[in-house]
């Protein structure tokens, strides 16, 4: 970022480019507040960069990976109160741009700031992203970025074909860039940084089974 602007004050029109620039940042906030007044529950649809981004059906193995992982962390938190977890529809407003995760789950502290009517929230401790061909290259770049950068304190990216987890995490409370991803497969166990306690066999967000023993073990 600092080399943005050493760039810019060492150009003769230092003065026009900030005002362009100012400019094109005060349209995009107008656009994201038409958007934030046209979005609806039926749409599924996100604010990035200045430009709305809508989002196809999802296929089965999408929503089942979904499910399965909410049904755990859901009730895992619940039981340990912990916070609250939210799927699909939960809109998280960062600086820029506007978010809607596969889930999200928020400590029970920032969860009980919240009032019933809120319909935008601030980032949550915890994201899960459900890759997509068409979704891939954003979760893991500019969304991976600006999730670091608001201190989301642990990202997962789950790949449902070939059926792993990729797990980053931020160490320090001032860190703005996540840890090298560590890998997780169907016959490895993955552990939250996050919420403490949370530990699944990988294929319990794969399998039906699988699921059913893991939440018979996170509720002894």
């Amino acid at each position: 970022m600092i080399s943005y602007v050493e760039k810019i004050l060492a150009s003769p029109d230092a003065f026009e480019q900030i005002a362009i620039l100012n400019e094109a940042l005060l349209e995009e906030k107008k656009r994201r507040h038409e958007f934030r007044e046209w979005v609806s529950p039926a749409v599924k649809a996100e604010f990035i960069n200045g430009e709305i981004v809508l989002h196809s059906p999802v296929k089965k193995r999408h929503f089942s990976v979904t499910d399965l992982l909410s049904r755990l962390l859901s009730i895992y938190a619940s039981l340990n109160k912990l916070g609250r977890v939210a799927t699909e529809k939960a809109m998280i407003a960062l600086t820029r741009n506007d978010y809607e995760p596969d889930l999200v789950f928020f400590s029970k502290e920032k969860y009980d700031t919240f009032t019933d009517d809120q319909i935008l929230f601030p980032a949550p401790d915890f994201v899960v992203e459900i890759l997509s061909k068409k979704t891939a290259p954003r979760d893991r770049g500019l969304k991976k970025q600006d999730y670091a950068a608001h201190g989301i304190k642990e990202y997962w990216i789950i790949d449902p074909n070939q059926r792993f987890i990729e797990q980053y995490v931020l160490l320090g409370d001032h860190d703005t860039q996540y840890m090298p991803a560590r890998t997780f497969y169907l016959d490895s166990y993955i552990e939250s940084w996050v919420i403490k306690g949370f530990s699944i066999p990988v294929a319990a967000i794969f399998d039906e089974a699988a699921n059913v023993e893991a939440l018979q073990e996170l509720m002894k």
